[in-house]
């Protein structure tokens, strides 16, 4: 009895640490297995080491799943035309940059970047978007590079990408906004960016900047290049001088070489902000064309000298005067050489006046009498 006692005894503590030895084991082997299964590298895209990339492959949609360990995520060449909170439907807190270039995306609705914490550089360059949510990122986001080159489809919508910049993306440090064919910017449009350090508006059609409001402080780089500017106004150029540090580019838009721009010719001339300030020249008037604003003088401009101006138009006061106080010498002249003939016609005017006057009393008299009234209707019988 004592050795079948034994028996079972040993048998139930073997059966035991078996248990104990098979639970890690499960559990080991369910780990690594989620965690395969979550590094898994999406359908048609290729991955190596902590980078995605799935690029001209006609998707129509972003794949899934993206590995959680994912840090950068390039997705171009495709046909996905919206961006929606099911195109990052699993969190990626590793994921830092997002590239999704050429993918002819049209629409990013609300909360489509939620899932993406990490989210410093986002490149939507080359696409078509009319509707961009301000409501896209993460109230706390972090997201520091913004690319929307060439992603305007119409620059009448705008509007939205303004109200983006004005609400979410605070710590935004560099924008590129080139190639858009942008005409306008807003007033105090970049304001509510107070870390934006770089800015790129090249090959736009902008033909003004006033009240964009550049006192942006930590603004290193502006690029204005290839636009059509015409000159830049003194309230511009002040913004621009109380920059530290910035470093502004202009090369390649229209300048005008009238009276217009002495005011920016003598800034260029006095200040280093404008890198390319050499290369930059007149576009007209014609037969200035090719002339360094730079080397500019007074002269050439051909604006008019205030201290001359005013003697001109002292003397033109002067002139005037003259003319019309002998004009006022000519008329008392008329009227004293025609004074026999101008009284003449003042009493005919008078006794005219007065023979109207008496008829009008003679028929009222009649009418306020009714004797008088029925006089005159027997006379006419």
């Amino acid at each position: 009895m004592r050795a079948g006692g034994s028996l079972r005894a040993l048998l139930v503590k073997e059966k035991q640490s078996r248990r104990r030895v098979s639970t890690p084991c499960v559990v080991l082997f369910l780990t690594c297995f989620g965690t395969a299964a979550s590094l898994e590298c999406p359908r048609k895209c290729v991955c190596t080491g902590t980078t995605v990339e799935c690029t001209r492959q006609n998707l129509t949609f972003i794949p899934q799943p993206i590995p959680s360990n994912t840090t950068t995520l390039l997705i171009s060449g495709n046909d996905i035309p919206r961006l929606s909170y099911e195109s990052f439907p699993a969190r990626l807190d590793s994921l830092a940059q997002l590239y999704l270039p050429e993918n002819r995306i049209e629409q990013v609705d609300p909360g489509v970047f939620d899932n993406l914490p990490s989210l410093s550089l986002l490149d939507l360059s080359n696409n078509k978007i009319q509707i961009f949510s301000a409501d896209a990122f993460p109230r706390n986001n972090t997201l520091q590079v913004l690319n929307l080159s060439n992603s305007l489809y119409n620059f009448s919508y705008a509007d939205a990408f303004y109200n983006l910049l004005n609400h979410s993306v605070p710590k935004l440090s560099k924008l590129i906004l080139a190639n858009n064919d942008l005409i306008f910017l807003p007033d105090d449009v970049f304001s509510s960016l107070p870390e934006l350090d770089t800015l790129d508006l090249r090959n736009n059609s902008l033909v003004s900047i006033k009240n964009v409001n550049f006192g942006n402080q930590a603004l290193i780089t502006l690029d204005l290049r290839n636009n059509t500017l015409k000159e830049l106004s003194n309230e511009t150029l002040r913004d621009f001088s109380q920059i530290p540090g910035l470093q502004l580019y202009l090369l390649g838009n229209q300048w005008a070489c009238d009276c217009n721009i002495e005011d920016m010719v003598l800034w260029l001339q006095s200040s280093n902000i404008v890198v390319d300030k050499q290369n930059l020249t007149c576009t007209q008037p014609e037969n200035m064309r090719t002339y360094q604003l730079v080397q500019l003088k007074h002269t050439e401009l051909q604006c008019p000298d205030h201290g001359n101006m005013e003697v001109t138009l002292g003397t033109s006061y002067v002139f005037l005067g003259m003319v019309l106080a002998l004009i006022g010498v000519i008329f008392l002249l008329v009227l004293y050489l025609n004074r026999k003939g101008i009284k003449r016609w003042i009493y005919n005017i008078r006794d005219a006046c007065r023979d109207h006057m008496e008829g009008y009393h003679y028929r009222y008299e009649i009418n306020s009498d009714p004797r008088l009234t029925n006089l005159s209707l027997n006379s006419d019988v």
